[in-house]
């Protein structure tokens, strides 16, 4: 990516919190190769093409997140019929596992004064008596970088001063992914059929498919699933080794704006 100065790269790649700025994790991860995009780069035939399905399905992804928060703490909401199902499918797993999501903390600005970077976490949540970070996606499943973006979260809040900061209740002790998605089901084989982002995209179920137009769609489903990811030591390193690949990578314009000396 280009930039036009200083202030235009901090602007893109960072935040600035009491004075000082520290660059993104989310930013820090696009270091990471990540072959699922690639595969949907060439899929796409174009860079343009490419670009305006990820501009939209970032627009959807980010309307789930809203409401789901709003919901989660008690807000009302008028739910868009868009995205219906997902929510639905939210509140009814929300209402068997009982979380409790901390409104206080929900879109929290985090950083890390010792690694010195920062990010944004989606909620800090209470389940089966533990308290920790909870992730919200919308994709189709569950990616390496997920593991390292919460590390990266649970590694800026178990620090003292950012623990004294924020006034957090307890130690953070895991974290989640919270996975939000919807599909329809063809009746006839199985077959999934994912509508975002202007896209449709067709999972076959194993072998056995109907032709492209004989599929029978039924009504569209929302999925949820959430796991645990208690074990963070080694993506907290694998996170702050991303790190300095990153700013091995934007060594100029750190240097220019007085982030490495």
């Amino acid at each position: 990516m280009r930039h036009i100065d200083g202030n235009d790269f901090k602007a893109k790649n960072g935040y600035e919190i009491g004075g000082r700025w520290y660059p993104r994790v989310t930013k820090i991860l696009e270091v990471k190769s990540k072959p699922a995009l690639q595969n949907f780069f060439r899929e796409m035939g174009s860079f343009e093409a490419a670009e305006a399905v990820k501009e939209k399905s970032a627009l959807e992804g980010t309307l789930v997140h809203e409401t789901v928060q709003k919901i989660a703490v008690g807000e009302k909401v008028d739910v868009p019929p868009e995205i219906a199902p997902s929510v639905a499918a939210f509140c009814e797993f929300n209402d068997e596992r009982k979380i409790l999501f901390h409104p206080e903390y929900i879109e929290q600005r985090v950083w890390s004064g010792r690694q010195r970077y920062a990010g944004t976490v989606d909620a800090l949540a209470e389940i089966d008596g533990k308290f920790g970070v909870l992730d919200i996606k919308t994709s189709t499943g569950f990616y390496p970088e997920y593991n390292l973006q919460t590390a990266a979260y649970v590694q800026a809040l178990q620090e003292y001063d950012v623990k004294l900061a924020l006034k957090l209740p307890r130690q953070i002790e895991t974290r989640w992914i919270l996975r939000i998605d919807q599909h329809k089901v063809c009746t006839l084989c199985g077959s999934k059929l994912r509508e975002k982002g202007g896209r449709s995209k067709i999972r076959p179920n194993g072998k056995k498919t109907c032709e492209e137009d004989q599929h029978d769609w039924g009504k569209v489903e929302g999925v949820v699933e959430m796991r645990e990811f208690p074990y963070y030591f080694n993506d907290m390193k694998a996170f702050n080794a991303a790190k300095t690949l990153w700013e091995w990578e934007n060594n100029y314009w750190l240097r220019k704006i007085g982030y490495l000396s």
